[in-house]
């Protein structure tokens, strides 16, 4: 059974439409990657997730509840693309405020391990963070998710902006997540990130969900040694009627 599904979602802003009829569904314990270009729709699939956008018509179901009620958060933990902690906090005091959100007591040895797969020394934790740059924001944010230990991760272009080093950590942190029994669905462009680690996938293109299944299936269906081209036959086909 899904803990997160999309019935023929329609949503937009005002009189233009971004997503047409979406269908998918995200099921425990999986990795699930939403791939496709800039514009393609993804950060308006993720608000409607969330319940921070209302779709014009379908279903959304977050653990068996609208995504617009307050219940279907309560599983869940959510980073957008453009996140900015509280700039008066310290470092700590920001991963203690989030987790207390949950209820949860801050792990200080499970910070620091996640912080230096982030690239972190853990005395930046301790600053300010009006002194951090847009990148130790956006890493501090994600160690601030990952230690909430929802079943439900949903993240938008977590890997947006991150050198090599600190991807693979990022990716390794999020394999270790999945292996632990949760679910992570996260959108991106970067290809090679989703085939490492995605069960499955669905290409948005153009407001349509155009494929769902696994990384390798879309490959082999197109006959590609690559995701990248795979990728490409995708979104050149004809949309459908």
């Amino acid at each position: 059974m899904s803990i997160l599904s999309m019935e023929n979602v329609v949503a937009g802003y005002g009189r233009k439409r971004i997503l047409h009829d979406v269908n998918l569904a995200v099921m425990p314990g999986e990795i699930f990657g939403l791939v496709g270009l800039n514009g393609a729709g993804k950060t308006t699939l993720i608000k409607t997730l969330t319940g921070l956008h209302a779709i014009d018509s379908g279903k959304i179901s977050v653990f068996s509840h609208s995504a617009e009620d307050q219940k279907s958060r309560e599983n869940l933990a959510f980073l957008p693309e453009q996140f900015l902690p509280s700039l008066h906090l310290r470092g700590w005091e920001f991963l203690q405020l989030t987790l207390a959100y949950y209820h949860l007591p801050l792990d200080r040895d499970a910070a620091i391990t996640l912080a230096h797969k982030m690239g972190l020394d853990e005395t930046a934790l301790s600053r300010k963070i009006t002194t951090f740059s847009k990148g130790m924001g956006q890493k501090i944010g994600l160690i601030g998710t990952l230690m909430t230990k929802r079943p439900l991760l949903i993240l938008d272009e977590p890997m947006s902006g991150l050198d090599p080093l600190v991807r693979i950590g990022l990716k390794d942190a999020l394999t270790s997540y999945r292996n632990a029994g949760h679910s992570i669905f996260f959108s991106s462009h970067i290809l090679a990130d989703m085939e490492e680690l995605c069960d499955r996938i669905a290409v948005l293109h153009e407001g349509c969900i155009r494929y769902v299944g696994s990384p390798h299936e879309l490959r082999t269906m197109h006959g590609e040694p690559t995701l990248e081209r795979a990728f490409l036959k995708v979104i050149s086909e004809k949309t459908p009627e």
